[in-house]
Order: C-alpha cells, then sequence, then structure tokens
C-alpha cells in the first residue's frame, strides 16, 4: 500500500486514477508520494518516505528542487497539460490590450441607469476605439509547449509573428506553423515586434530578462504580454515605461504591488490554467508520473532528474538507484551485486547536472544487505526497491 497527500486541492479526475493499491493520507507522516498545485515548499520538512513530488502544473519555484535532488526525490512538473488554457488567456490577453473592452464594460456600469444609455454609448464609445491584431507584428520568446501554440493560433488570425527560442525542441519545431519565422536574435524581435508575449521558466538565465534596456529597444507603444512569471520582467522599469508612454498595455497574470492598480497594467489575478480542463488534465499527468516511477521506476518530466524508462519490469527483480554523476558509480554497483550473487538483467543510467539514476532489472530480488551496501556507497542518495 502506497501513501499520498495533496497539498492542495487536485482534480478528482487525476486522483480517480490510484487504484486499491493507493491511500490518501491527510499529513505527510509515511507518505511516498507528494502532490502540489501552489503551496509553498521550501520550508516543510519531508519525512524520509518521499520519494517523488509532483507539480500539477508547469512552474516549480515553489518547490525546493535542488533540495529534494540532494535527498534523493525526484520532482515532476506536468509540462504542456495546461497549454491550451495559457494559450487562450494570451490571446484575449492581446485582446483586452488591443481594444478598451474592460474600460468599456466599466462605463455601461457606471451608466446603466440613464434612460438613454444606447444614445449615450453611440456618443461615448470613441473614447474605447482600439485597434486590430491582425497585420500586426507578434513576437514570441520561448517556443514550448504555450508559445509554440500561441504562435501557431497569432498565425491562424492573420498576425506576423516572430519566435525566438535558441533551445527549442524537435517536438516543438515540428508543431510550429509554416508562417512563424524564427528569429535568431532577441534583440530584433524586442527592436521588430508590435506585441511581446513571454513564455519561458523561471531560472536565474532568465530573471528579470525583460529588462529597463530590454524595454529601451522596443517600439512605441509596444503592447507586451506576460503569462509565464512576474520575475521575469522588471516590473519596476515597466511600470516606469508605462507612465512615459513607451509602453501602451502590460498585461500580467500575477498580481503584486508593483503593478496592482497601475494605469495601462491589465493585472489577471493568475488564471493562465483556471479552466476545469487545465485542472483535469494537469492532475491526470501528474498521477500517471507518480504511479509510473512509484511502481515502474520510469521518470517522465523531471526538472531534477534524467528521464528514463525501461517499461514494466518483467523479471525477477528491478531496483532504482538516485546518486551523484561521477565517476565509477555503476562498476561499484555491480560490484556489491556480484558479490551476493546477483546478475544484472537489464539497466539503463542517465544523467543530468549533477545527478544521475540508474534502473537495474535483476535475476534475483536484491536482499536487504544489498540494498543497504547499496546505499553505503559515496555519492548514493537513495536505493529503492521497486520488485
Amino acid at each position: 500500500m502506497f501513501q499520498y497527500h495533496c497539498l492542495n486541492p487536485i482534480a478528482q479526475k487525476g486522483l480517480d486514477i490510484f487504484d486499491d493499491n493507493y491511500k490518501k493520507a491527510d499529513t505527510l507522516d509515511d507518505c511516498q508520494a507528494v502532490l502540489v498545485r501552489s503551496a509553498k515548499m521550501h520550508d516543510m520538512e519531508l519525512p524520509e518516505s518521499v520519494a517523488v513530488i509532483a507539480r500539477a502544473g508547469a512552474g516549480v519555484n515553489n518547490i525546493p528542487v535542488k533540495e529534494c535532488a540532494e535527498k534523493g526525490i525526484v520532482v515532476f512538473n506536468t509540462p504542456g497539460a495546461n497549454a491550451n488554457g495559457v494559450k487562450e488567456l494570451v490571446l484575449a490577453g492581446m485582446l483586452l490590450a488591443s481594444r478598451d473592452i474592460v474600460g468599456g464594460i466599466e462605463w455601461v456600469q457606471r451608466e446603466k441607469d440613464q434612460e438613454d444609455i444606447d444614445k449615450l454609448a453611440e456618443k461615448q464609445k470613441k473614447q474605447f476605439a482600439g485597434c486590430e491584431i491582425m497585420g500586426k507584428k507578434l513576437g514570441i520568446i520561448g517556443l514550448g509547449a504555450i508559445g509554440s501554440m500561441v504562435a501557431n493560433a497569432a498565425a491562424s488570425l492573420g498576425m506576423e509573428v516572430y519566435g525566438y527560442d535558441p533551445y527549442v525542441s524537435v517536438r516543438s519545431a515540428w508543431s510550429l506553423s509554416r508562417m512563424v519565422k524564427h528569429i535568431a536574435s532577441i534583440d530584433e524581435l524586442f527592436e521588430t515586434c508590435d506585441y511581446i508575449t513571454i513564455h519561458v521558466p523561471y531560472m536565474d538565465s532568465t530573471k528579470g530578462m525583460i529588462s529597463k534596456e530590454a524595454i529601451a529597444m522596443m517600439k512605441a507603444n509596444v503592447i507586451v504580454l506576460n503569462f509565464a512569471r512576474d520575475t521575469l520582467v522588471d516590473e519596476a522599469a515597466m511600470v516606469e515605461a508605462l507612465k512615459a508612454g513607451k509602453v501602451r498595455k502590460y498585461v500580467v497574470d500575477f498580481p503584486n504591488p508593483t503593478t496592482a492598480g497601475v494605469e495601462n497594467c491589465i493585472v489577471i489575478p493568475h488564471l493562465g490554467a483556471s479552466t476545469a480542463e487545465s485542472e483535469d488534465n494537469c492532475a491526470v499527468m501528474a498521477v500517471q508520473e507518480v504511479i509510473d516511477y512509484i511502481e515502474n521506476g520510469n521518470i517522465t518530466h523531471s526538472v531534477n532528474y534524467p528521464d528514463c524508462n525501461m517499461g514494466v519490469c518483467t523479471g525477477a527483480a528491478r531496483i532504482a538507484i538516485l546518486h551523484k554523476n561521477i565517476k565509477n558509480m555503476i562498476g561499484q554497483y555491480s560490484s556489491v551485486l556480484g558479490e551476493a550473487g546477483v546478475n544484472i538483467a537489464d539497466m539503463t543510467n542517465k544523467s543530468r547536472n549533477d545527478y544521475a539514476y540508474s534502473l537495474l532489472d535483476l535475476d534475483a530480488p536484491a536482499t536487504a544487505d544489498v540494498v543497504e551496501k547499496l546505499a553505503a556507497i559515496d555519492g548514493v542518495l537513495k536505493v529503492r526497491v521497486i520488485k
């Protein structure tokens, strides 16, 4: 029996995938798996039993990813599961910024008691006029699951789309419309586009990438959209640019004291993935990742360990070893198993930066003594007996 704990409400459609071998627990004690959405985990004490954390969403800045890796805890996310929901809100954001729809709606609310509101509307509507997005140049920074969907949708709406992503995956590249123009320089994107939307993960290298200097390179009256993370933008500089008239609108899905209430700043209360479909999709993917890791040792969509898949174990036994990415680890495992008379029938070893993962199918079960000796090897962080 495995136990899991939900730090946030997780869509039932995902939880229903768990069978009778899994039990939902009220606390973290003795849990093997943790499911989370937005709960901040940096100050949490995780018990030794925790083997996996699955984030029902893409961003993982609420999880101490590095510290988890050091403890042999695999952290998963669900890239692409909420992509369509975010894509649709980005398109809505572009339209809200292009035409003063919100201002018009608010005017109607204020004047709702006027008997001649229909005539007043015809006189006042010009103050809410805007522009169309068709034919405008859209620059997309990051062509992952969300960015590529935004690119294709915008191209189909008649926008001239430019994409910047030096690390674009083959899968994303194949999914892009031929109408999307790849641009090699982010500076060129800043200088060229009427609309700029950012879709990259938060990392040290991307923090504040929309800087004061970047804004200075942008066209006058540019519209900037941020549905990725508020920390990707120097928002103090953005507010200055809004007040100076350099930036026409800033649409952001992350409320904070810097942007809330600022004129020409359209602040949305983090609704990017707040659709029933997105929440279901994220929950389903997260639970599937947890089950495959717990039962088979397979890793898909981890953010701190390499992906690794050996399917379902059909042999006598399987063990998983999470370890530092240093030399001679495989040799030491072979020695311990060989001394115990256990043959390795099949194995996979993958690495990612400072960490590595070894999945070994054995011809005989690993005894407690063997597991203890493997765990004692310098550089080993955790040993799991899968079968």
